[in-house]
């Protein structure tokens, strides 16, 4: 993803297009999903990985719970709606703060989406003594824990994420199956993969490991398109959204921000989505009305590819 190349006059204004047409913006709506990234430090360096995740990269650092509290205090004031809470990383349960900062979001009623790969963090006593707390006191009904897969093969798995990464993440939902926590996957869908060859794929893997999940329903099992590297896809002008019968509202960043803290930085910021961390046109301010105040702009590749060619959302 790193080394995605495009033509420098396309993508290079805010407003105008490389043909010169009225690029497209998304306006916000409402806070539907706020999202925390508890920084880019990882246990894996997948091939593939949007957001270049390693055991070595912390340019974006673990957030704390002191970050993450006036953002909750935030959402009680400017929304009277359910709000969905979601949690990315890198892998969140390496965040040293990770379960009081699940205990704050679950003890305010919000449901929780939290993004891992499953493996040796979360599996690691503290932890699944933390996750069983959280269920003992009867915190963990609104969670949920989607767990990502590049592939339902385990030699194209571990091609991305390295030697054993695909049995690691199958012992670690076979633990959450028995433990009986609710549990979404996400994988990849190849590009010559068919969409229903790839649900049932990932059903049976589901099934064998004990999941309770139906593959056929987006929620619990979420495709994500390729975001390929070198791809050149169109800009996204005001004319596309009739042209593909689309609305803007359906976009991700009509109703979705996400919190995160660089390094060396003294406080926390709100970026557009959870895509989009390095372009500093989509870090829209430290506080969640800054950030919603004006449309964003459709000016940058995965706009168009990942959100509204691909119809991808990270959200449930």
């Amino acid at each position: 993803m790193a080394d995605t190349h495009f033509p420098t006059e396309k993508f290079s204004h805010p407003d105008i297009t490389a043909k010169g047409e009225a690029r497209a913006s998304v306006a916000w709506t409402g806070l539907k999903t706020l999202w925390f990234n508890t920084g880019t430090l990882c246990n894996i360096e997948c091939r593939n990985c949007y957001i270049l995740s390693s055991p070595k990269n912390d340019r974006l650092v673990y957030l704390s719970l002191a970050d993450v509290m006036p953002y909750l205090d935030e959402i009680e004031r400017l929304s009277a709606n359910e709000v969905e809470i979601g949690i990315t990383g890198g892998e969140p349960f390496m965040c040293p703060d990770i379960l009081p900062i699940m205990e704050a979001i679950l003890f305010r009623g919000h449901s929780l989406l939290l993004l891992t790969n499953a493996m040796r963090p979360m599996m690691r006593p503290r932890l699944q003594e933390g996750l069983l707390r959280l269920r003992r006191n009867g915190l963990a009904e609104k969670l949920t824990l989607r767990v990502s897969l590049d592939s339902h093969d385990q030699a194209l798995h571990d091609a991305e994420r390295g030697e054993g990464a695909f049995e690691e993440a199958c012992k670690g939902l076979r633990w959450l199956a028995e433990e009986g926590f609710p549990v979404a996957l996400a994988g990849r869908q190849s590009l010559h993969e068919d969409e229903a060859a790839a649900r049932a794929a990932y059903g049976a893997l589901a099934r064998s490991l004990g999941l309770m999940l139906d593959p056929a329903d987006p929620k619990q099992l979420v495709l994500f398109p390729e975001m390929i590297a070198q791809d050149d896809p169109p800009e996204i002008t005001t004319e596309c959204w009739g042209i593909l019968n689309k609305s803007p509202e359906s976009i991700m960043c009509s109703d979705q921000r996400m919190v995160i803290r660089r390094k060396g930085a003294a406080r926390a910021s709100v970026t557009a989505c959870t895509l989009l961390v390095d372009d500093p046109a989509f870090e829209l301010g430290h506080t969640l009305k800054q950030a919603t105040a004006e449309p964003v702009k459709l000016n940058h590749p995965w706009c168009a590819s990942f959100c509204v060619l691909g119809g991808g959302s990270c959200s449930a």
